[in-house]
């Protein structure tokens, strides 16, 4: 794949300054001609400042991707999170609605708030952000989304899968290994029946999502904030159905002692507020894989954006494919391992 391929037009190449400007300015938000690209592959974020000194945070939402009444239930979950004083970054309601529309687009507007990665070695911090994800999933667990899907084995597994071959994505040389090593994953993933959508034990309840560091901000005790200080949560455009472990496991790193005492951590703060349940640690490995495999077809989904052979130049190559393999293989033999104990 080359940027050539993807030349044909994007509609994310009419969303110019101009576009953004007008949008905020039918709103009655005044603008001081300032604008910042912010880090966005999925949708386009930008920073924007106003003429009375302040800035907002406008996202434009990618065309197709969710639907209205999808992208409304994740704003419904966002007022229902602040309303129980957990600490997310919601869109605000203007002329009596969070989300709108402009040029072909839909978007909404959220205060902007400012903050840094967590750190992710201190207890502290883990206990912290551990309580709130606690309190996140008390909401989440209040009741289900009705539109938005779930984070399960056939859409994050085998269809993600079954595209990439059909659309022959992945070059000959290695396609047939691939498809293998995924097979043989999946088989062992569905034995999970939380993932595959069969009656389960555990429970599934409405997520973060996509709860990685990035999608943390976080402001020290001794630096003034209008989120006030420790975690605020950001970017709830990948919530879903799902096990409560999706948002823990995303924040662990390194090799299997520090994962352990950093999802220690993590369940220590989060046991202060909700009880967890320990079958849910069988799910991180099979969790993982279903990522990895999804993440292949996601950058494959959008190589028609610019943007993304810009930036994942490195897609698609034999070598990329052959390094998928590798991760298969270990990612199949980390679920046959024993899952962390905490």
């Amino acid at each position: 794949m080359t940027i050539s391929d993807a030349a044909a037009r994007h509609p994310f190449e009419q969303l110019t300054p101009d576009v953004v400007m007008d949008a905020l300015e039918g709103l009655g938000l005044s603008c001081d001609g300032r604008q910042q690209g912010l880090s966005s592959y999925e949708n386009r974020v930008y920073q924007v400042h106003l003429n009375d000194g302040q800035a907002v945070v406008a996202k434009f939402y990618r065309p197709a991707r969710w639907s209205e009444a999808q992208i409304l239930e994740e704003h419904a979950f966002a007022a229902e999170l602040v309303a129980a004083e957990v600490p997310v970054v919601a869109p605000l309601t203007l002329n009596g609605s969070t989300l709108h529309r402009h040029a072909g687009f839909m978007f909404s507007v959220c205060p902007r708030r400012g903050g840094r990665p967590p750190e992710l070695d201190d207890e502290e911090v883990l206990e912290w952000i551990g309580r709130f994800l606690a309190r996140l999933h008390t909401v989440g667990a209040a009741r289900p989304f009705a539109s938005r899907p779930a984070l399960d084995l056939p859409s994050f597994g085998r269809e993600p899968m079954d595209w990439l071959l059909q659309h022959e994505m992945i070059p000959l040389d290695v396609q047939s290994t691939w498809q293998r090593k995924c097979e043989e994953a999946l088989a062992l993933i569905a034995q999970q029946p939380v993932l595959t959508g069969a009656p389960s034990e555990i429970r599934r309840l409405r997520l973060h999502g996509d709860c990685h560091s990035g999608n943390v901000l976080w402001t020290p005790v001794d630096v003034p904030a209008a989120a006030g200080p420790g975690p605020h949560f950001v970017d709830l455009d990948d919530a879903r159905m799902g096990p409560a472990v999706q948002d823990l496991w995303m924040l662990l790193s390194g090799d299997r002692a520090q994962r352990t005492y950093q999802l220690s951590c993590l369940v220590d703060g989060y046991e202060q507020m909700r009880e967890f349940d320990r079958r849910e640690l069988a799910l991180i490995e099979p969790l993982r894989t279903l990522r990895l495999i999804h993440y292949s077809a996601w950058l494959a989904r959008r190589w028609d954006d610019p943007t993304f052979p810009i930036n994942f130049p490195w897609f698609g190559s034999s070598d990329y494919w052959q390094g998928q393999v590798q991760m298969l293989e270990d990612q199949i033999e980390a679920m046959q391992e024993e899952p962390l104990l905490v």
